[in-house]
């Protein structure tokens, strides 16, 4: 079947949430250091979206854990997470298109997003842990301890059976990787037909 065929029966996107919504989020999802905030702020560039970083949804006391090098807990988490879905809801009122840097690390937390009911496409940023625990030693001046990352790999549930979360591996260029991102969002979360085959 080739792509005018396909441009003829396609009424709705496949593989994201929430498709007849008319407010778009995507979310840039992976542990500490994967390069979450780099990737969405230049979508959200881009695509003329608003840029939001979960990591301003904490409370003062999450944040000085994190800094003192202690985890958060499920308990401390799902307060953040429901502070970020209370102002997707509200953006979707608006009708203002997002871009989300977001762990995402359980299954639990990327659920709640969807529940606030826009048309989402999850990202996520994955590698090795020394490929990720050299992006963080380069890193200068956050919040997040460098010893965090084993507990973070230790609380992420991979979203492999997740259709709307597609993968992509951090190794290349920064460059290479929007690239990459930004295929990925104009093909299944805007629905550029024109795509359909490659």
């Amino acid at each position: 079947m080739n792509c005018k065929h396909l441009e003829n029966i396609m009424t709705a996107p496949i593989g994201i949430s929430n498709p007849l919504a008319t407010t778009n989020l995507i979310v840039i999802m992976g542990v500490s250091g994967s390069g979450k905030s780099s990737i969405a702020k230049a979508l959200a560039t881009h695509y003329g979206y608003t840029f939001l970083d979960a990591d301003d949804f904490h409370s003062e006391e999450a944040l000085a854990r994190m800094a003192s090098g202690l985890p958060l807990t499920d308990d401390m988490r799902y307060p953040w997470v429901g502070r970020i879905c209370d102002h997707l809801q509200g953006a979707g009122q608006r009708r203002d298109h997002s871009v989300l840097a977001f762990s995402g690390l359980r299954q639990a937390h990327r659920d709640m997003l969807r529940t606030a009911g826009l048309k989402t496409v999850f990202l996520f940023l994955h590698s090795d842990k020394d490929v990720i625990q050299q992006r963080i030693e380069r890193r200068t001046g956050h919040f997040m301890a460098p010893k965090l990352l084993d507990s973070q790999f230790a609380t992420l549930e991979t979203p492999a059976l997740e259709t709307d979360v597609f993968k992509l591996d951090v190794s290349p260029p920064l460059d290479v990787l929007i690239t990459q991102a930004i295929h990925i969002v104009d093909k299944h979360l805007l629905h550029d037909v024109s795509l359909c085959c490659s």
